[in-house]
């Protein structure tokens, strides 16, 4: 992983920052206004990812998953267990003040258009560059009132198996809403989360997604491709 290194902050709806990226989780009160872009450390990351000239990259699967049982976990989910697009993992949750139970599933890694990333203003940062949406559906699965925290330590991985890079976008970006979960969201609630991965180039894609919030972290986190 590499250190601190934010290239670009820039103002479009918001601060759009390109590359590595470290980022602590924060209280409701401190928490930023949408979700924006960095490469890996030890923090939440949105990631820069290698694209393929494809569609997205998984649908839904009920089947099971590396480790664990089929169409999701029942149990506690191990450091590393991989489950396979769709499958639900439910997993203990913190964020700033904020701690529960979340049922969290990587819905899709749906290939944008590079031409998505025009109104962010990078320029030669983000040239030949492909970005992919990790969506994923969250469902409180506890009993604590989870208002206002974010799910948002989601990774892309590369085939190969290296770290994406990261784009977190602080404001709206119409193609990727981030994984700030609303007032309310109490036991049951449901809501969508986004993250942005970058992909190299249009001959490589982002093959998985890592979800490696606390207790997790980034390397043995919950994983799904």
């Amino acid at each position: 992983m590499n250190g601190i290194d934010i290239k670009t902050v820039q103002k479009l709806s918001g601060l759009v920052a390109l590359g590595a990226l470290a980022l602590t989780g924060c209280g409701p009160e401190d928490k930023p206004a949408s979700s924006a872009p960095s490469s890996s450390s030890s923090s939440p990351a949105a990631a820069a990812s290698a694209a393929t000239g494809g569609g997205s990259t998984g649908g839904s699967s009920s089947s099971g998953s590396t480790g664990g049982t089929g169409g999701g976990s029942t149990g506690e989910v191990k450091p590393g267990q991989t489950f396979k697009i769709g499958d639900v993992a439910h997993i203990p949750f913190s964020y700033g003040h904020s701690s529960g139970k979340i049922a969290l599933s990587v819905t899709a890694i749906e290939q944008g258009d590079p031409n998505d990333l025009s109104s962010l203003n990078l320029g030669d940062q983000v040239k030949g560059k492909v970005p992919y949406y990790i969506r994923y559906s969250v469902t409180n699965d506890g009993t604590t009132d989870l208002s206002f925290a974010a799910v948002n330590h989601m990774k892309g991985h590369l085939p190969d198996g290296s770290e994406a890079q990261d784009l977190m976008v602080i404001g709206d970006f119409a193609k990727c809403h981030g994984g700030d979960l609303p007032s309310g969201f109490t036991a049951g609630k449901s809501t969508q989360g986004c993250a942005v991965a970058l992909a190299p180039s249009a001959s490589v894609k982002v093959a998985s997604a890592e979800y490696w919030g606390d207790p997790f972290s980034l390397g043995k986190g919950v994983n799904w491709k």
